[in-house]
């Protein structure tokens, strides 16, 4: 009887963060022994409450931990099988990652194009009107806009931030807090939108954010954080039918808990772990 075929190997991810730990001013921990995985094509979120090392992580992976005077002072982050934290924010894009961050950070003195353009800048070819069109397709507000950036809405500016990201052709793209200071509307439309550039062009995409009900329904796979650490993760069906996710970040959960506002949060990483 012939053997029987091999079972083929789960996909490896396309982003690999390895018990990475991150210290500022080489004294303060930030992380403390963080892991995760990004499967190619999926949308991935990290939550988890102000302070708890969200952002701290996607500069360990963008490599923009030493403007801050940080750095990964144990484990180790792999893109594509190959180790990237030791390399240069601009070598990292190079590789494929492009980071959207807290704050949008467009040039308020040039146009909507003119900050398109500069997401391109990194590129070798020189032919970008498709990609142009292509980001246009999705935030169609963008080419309405002809005056300088600084002058947009913050949804405006958001899509701006995320449309200059797509210019890059980026393999990855790690959204830091997309829906800060939009309104509910615009934060509805923006969340659609990121949904359906992963699903059309394929983008993964590692997704920092506040609003938890929008982020699970996003993502593919979660990961929740607290002081440093992971402390809990799962598909985004586990996680919003955990109750302990429920109560401390959807608003829900066990009906006999009228307030969690004075628990300390030692309480539920206890029961996470």
């Amino acid at each position: 009887m012939s053997q029987p075929a091999i079972a083929a190997k789960e996909a490896k991810p396309l982003l690999t963060v390895n018990n990475i730990e991150v210290v500022y001013d080489e004294v303060i921990q930030v992380l403390r022994g963080v892991s995760l995985e990004v499967p190619e094509g999926e949308v991935v979120t990290l939550l988890g409450p102000n302070g708890a090392g969200k952002s701290t992580t996607l500069k360990a992976i963008s490599g923009l931990l030493k403007t801050e005077n940080g750095e990964v002072t144990r484990g180790d982050v792999t893109f594509m099988g190959e180790r990237i934290d030791k390399k240069f924010a601009d070598e990292i894009v190079r590789t494929g990652i492009f980071q959207v961050m807290e704050g949008r950070r467009i040039i308020e003195d040039m146009t909507a194009l003119e900050n398109l353009k500069l997401g391109a800048y990194t590129r070798k070819d020189s032919d970008i009107k498709s990609d142009i069109e292509m980001v246009y397709h999705y935030f169609p507000r963008l080419k309405e806009r002809t005056g300088l950036a600084g002058y947009f809405s913050g949804g405006e500016q958001q899509m701006l931030a995320i449309g200059r990201a797509l210019m890059a052709r980026p393999k990855m793209i790690c959204l830091d807090e997309p829906s800060m200071g939009l309104s509910p509307l615009l934060v509805k439309e923006v969340f659609s939108i990121i949904k359906e550039i992963n699903k059309e062009q394929g983008i993964t995409m590692l997704l920092v954010e506040q609003n938890a009900n929008y982020a699970l329904r996003a993502a593919d796979y979660g990961y929740i954080m607290e002081s440093g650490k992971i402390v809990l993760d799962g598909t985004t069906e586990q996680l919003m039918d955990n109750e302990d996710v429920k109560e401390f970040y959807l608003g829900g959960g066990n009906e006999e808990r009228k307030s969690f506002k004075n628990l300390k949060s030692y309480k539920r990483r206890k029961r996470w772990l």
